[in-house]
């Protein structure tokens, strides 16, 4: 082992051989002796993680005056390592900020680009959790356990959102060196099944490496009342201040508060920062003040075409893509034209683009005062600063026409009208939206490329881009670099720059190779124009596949646009497809397919694909998207059909809690009235964009399903409940087949109709029909709470949170009867499968 030490003598390298079995040498003892002073310090080969206890370097007689202590070192980084501050936002494609040729001001990204290079081939994944994964890790997001978000996980190892032990985060590797770490915002990878206090919690991000957390666990977050976290501890600093705190805000002050303590702390030690904003995921949530400032400027006024093409023509003008680059198509096929639009559409569009534009850029802004706390702390000259625009392509996830609630199109009303969705005019992006924008504007903001977020054959779904600044490092001010680089190429790219070794052993536990390459030789002006290292690379998300190989680019027809999730999937994505070719050395936005006079070419990068998917656990390939969402999975309820609780608790997320979609079911309360009656909360899940309560209103029982804010059935009991103990119901008998339906691609035992009954003492008092049920998802980001109601409540005219319950509680049960498949049943499907797969 090679430690390089810095004691009381100087700076020393010393060769150790050492062994944890074995203590070492008396010579090797006293070559180390004379540094084992308290201020010591030493960078290891890190090959070994943690690093191995040094023996002790002292010498130990009878008693203490003949003695001499000896401290072993602390573990530091090398000599000159940087902090590094990694940016990574949400659902940006090329064209959203300014730095690349966008209208959205984006001056902190434009800052650090001016200071040091714009990266204009930075590629993801198409998709949040799976890039989130590779980021961290180094490896391909199969490889990682993340072929789909963790939300939609499955039982095979390239799919179940379990990043294995054998894969260090880069977290972890430069916190066993000697940095402080730390993760702010979006955690997408932590399995939605172990997301509740009873753990565990090594998939946390305290888990994997970041000594510090603040953020929310999840896809997307209610900017206004997140489900947040310090740590692995709920909080809830927006108390008292709903409607103007702000997470984006917020997440930015504790950076600054976290950066500075440790600075402050031990200015010798440098840091790394994950700062992941959920911006400009749905719902966009920026404050007023930037929803004024983006409205005064009129950038949207023309429509998306107009934009784009201004756009076009800026990204030419700075030199982001070649003069020869050609626009893409406008998608005729699956969005109209802006001149084609009524008079209404526009000004909804207009509006809903103006709030996604304030969220980017009050994103940015306030990455801005991070990046500048960076240089109040006088340490910015030494900060590898690398900002990424986006995970992937800008999100069409609210279908052609947006959507006031994003949990609408996930439980498939991906075309809410125009004049319903006029209702929420007034206050798109405020805490009572859950909004995203049409996908008309996302084209416009991948320019020049075509297609979106979840497109992996695409460049508008994968082609990212990024800037990247370290003033002590980095002289090439406001460079540009077209060389292929991919978020598994970050990690690496730190570890050099650091001189930190990728480690060979962590825990014990051999690590499997880090698959990027990194990009650091791009930093010197010398390799402006060196070819790529990074040289060959597969792409695939839900059955849309596509791979790189120097400068060509295979990959798939779009068979499906994002919007549409709830359709039958490709029985088999890796044949049943019309295969294009582009050589993105010639043709920078992929509009030139090839494929018919380079017959041998496809077949040989068809091939190259097929191995580095078996290389890379990408198989067994799967199209479907909402189906998974639904697929068992290991979390605390599974196999389970009955679930007892004594006493109030909330905060159990969505993934672990009981789930009463597409089954029969029956809450069983046994509560205690108080004199002077009582009202409250006795179980909710989900908030104000879908769920269901169970509750106590001017004492009378109540039972409500919130149809994605835009229907709420109630049921509800005529009297107030008298003093006393009490027995509440609600019974709800379930029409369709279930989710088992869905192993067979096929959707008709989801959604389906049923009848619930409210009984009170075992009395009915009220009979419903819902004629409609939610298929797949209540609202993520809000949780099951028994007792009270936080974050938001699901029907706003009846209570607001938390609601507490003034009843005693004595006993909430909930028995669950999931349907079950007849064998009939099972013949009829797959004889209904075998004629799709064979019709295709």
């Amino acid at each position: 082992m090679r430690l390089n030490w810095t004691g009381p003598l100087g700076s020393i390298a010393v060769v150790l051989s050492l062994s944890l079995s074995a203590p070492a040498s008396a010579a090797e003892q006293q070559s180390y002796r004379d540094f084992g002073a308290p201020d010591a310090t030493m960078s290891a080969d890190g090959l070994q993680l943690p690093p191995p206890d040094l023996p002790f370097g002292g010498v130990i007689k009878d008693d203490a005056l003949q003695s001499t202590p000896w401290w072993s070192p602390r573990v530091m980084p090398p000599q000159g390592a940087p902090n590094v501050l990694l940016i990574i936002t949400d659902d940006a494609g090329f064209a959203v900020p300014s730095t690349f040729g966008g209208v959205i001001p984006t001056p902190a990204l434009d800052r650090i680009a001016n200071e040091g290079l714009r990266y204009t081939r930075m590629f993801s994944t198409a998709l949040c959790s799976p890039t989130r994964a590779a980021l961290i890790t180094g490896r391909n997001h199969h490889s990682a356990g993340f072929g789909v978000i963790s939300e939609q996980s499955t039982g095979f190892p390239g799919y179940n959102s379990i990043i294995d032990k054998d894969k260090a985060t880069i977290g972890r590797i430069l916190l066993d060196n000697g940095y402080n770490t730390s993760w702010f915002g979006k955690d997408h990878n932590t399995p939605a099944f172990e997301a509740s206090q009873s753990g565990p919690f090594d998939q946390w991000p305290t888990g994997m490496g970041f000594e510090y957390f603040y953020g929310f666990v999840g896809g997307d977050a209610n900017q206004w009342q997140p489900n947040l976290f310090r740590n692995t501890t709920q909080i809830y600093p927006f108390k008292g201040q709903e409607g103007e705190w702000n997470l984006v805000t917020a997440m930015a002050d504790d950076a600054i508060d976290w950066m500075t303590r440790m600075h402050q702390t031990d200015p010798s030690k440098p840091f790394f920062i994950k700062y992941a904003p959920g911006a400009t995921h749905a719902p966009h949530h920026p404050t007023k003040e930037w929803v004024d400032k983006i409205h005064d400027m009129h950038l949207f006024d023309d429509g998306w075409n107009a934009l784009r093409e201004t756009i076009f023509s800026n990204q030419k003008r700075l030199g982001v893509i070649p003069e020869d680059a050609q626009l893409s198509a406008w998608p005729d096929k699956v969005l109209k034209k802006w001149d084609d639009l009524t008079a209404e559409e526009k000004k909804l569009f207009i509006r809903q683009v103006e709030v996604f534009a304030a969220y980017a850029a009050y994103s940015d802004h306030e990455i801005g005062r991070v990046i500048q706390a960076v240089e109040d702390l006088g340490v910015l000259d030494n900060t590898l600063i690398i900002y990424i625009n986006g995970d992937n392509g800008t999100s069409a996830e609210g279908g052609p026409l947006g959507t006031p609630n994003e949990v609408a199109f996930f439980n498939g009303i991906n075309m809410m009208p125009v004049e319903t969705q006029m209702k929420w005019y007034d206050v798109w992006g405020t805490e009572e939206t859950y909004n995203h924008m049409s996908a008309g504007w996302s084209w416009a903001f991948d320019t020049p490329f075509s297609w979106f977020k979840q497109n992996a054959s695409k460049l508008g779904g994968i082609n990212q881009n990024m800037a990247v600044s370290w003033p002590a490092r980095i002289k090439d001010k406001g460079g540009i670099r077209h060389q292929f680089t991919h978020v598994i190429d970050v990690a690496p790219t730190i570890l050099e720059v650091a001189g930190i070794a990728a480690p060979a052993v962590v825990d014990g536990i051999p690590q499997k190779p880090i698959e990027g390459t990194s990009f650091a030789y791009t930093f010197d002006a010398a390799n402006a124009d060196a070819p790529s290292r990074h040289q060959t690379q597969y792409f695939e998300m839900m059955g849309q596949w596509a791979l790189y190989n120097n400068g060509w680019f295979l990959s798939t027809e779009v068979n499906r646009a994002p919007w549409d999730a709830f359709g039958p999937a490709n029985p088999d994505p890796l044949n049943n497809q019309v295969l294009e070719l582009y050589n993105l050395d010639s043709d920078f936005s992929q509009t030139a397919n090839v494929a018919d006079q380079h017959p041998d070419k496809v077949k040989e990068l068809k091939a190259k694909f097929i191995a580095e998917a078996q290389k890379y656990q990408v198989f067994p390939m799967d199209a479907s998207v909402a189906a998974r969402i639904v697929a068992p999975r290991p979390n605390i309820t599974a196999g389970r059909t009955e679930f007892v609780y004594t006493r109030p608790m909330v905060g159990l997320p969505q993934g672990d809690s009981p789930l009463l979609l597409n089954t029969s079911y029956t809450i069983t309360a046994e509560i205690e009235v108080p004199e002077g009656g009582a009202e409250g909360m006795i179980l909710t899940s989900g908030g104000r964009f879908a769920g269901y309560g169970f509750y106590l209103l001017k004492g009378k029982p109540v039972f409500l399903w919130n149809l994605v804010d835009l229907e709420r059935i109630k049921w509800e009991g005529p009297d107030a409940l008298t003093p006393g103990k009490h027995t509440v119901e609600f019974d709800f008998q379930y029409d369709g087949l279930g989710t088992g339906t869905l192993a067979y691609n096929d959707f008709s035992g989801v959604g389906r109709s049923g009848t619930g009954t409210l009984k009170v003492d075992g009395k009915a008092v009220d009979t419903k029909k819902m004629e409609k049920t939610l298929p797949m998802i209540l609202q993520w980001d809000e949780s099951f709470d028994i007792g009270s109601d936080t974050l938001t409540g699901v029907n706003d005219a009846d209570y607001k949170p938390p609601f507490a319950l003034t009843a005693k509680l004595d006993t909430l049960t909930i028995k669950m009867d999931r349907p079950v498949l007849t064998e009939d049943d099972r013949k009829k499907l797959e004889a209904a499968m075998k004629r799709a797969a064979d019709a295709n």
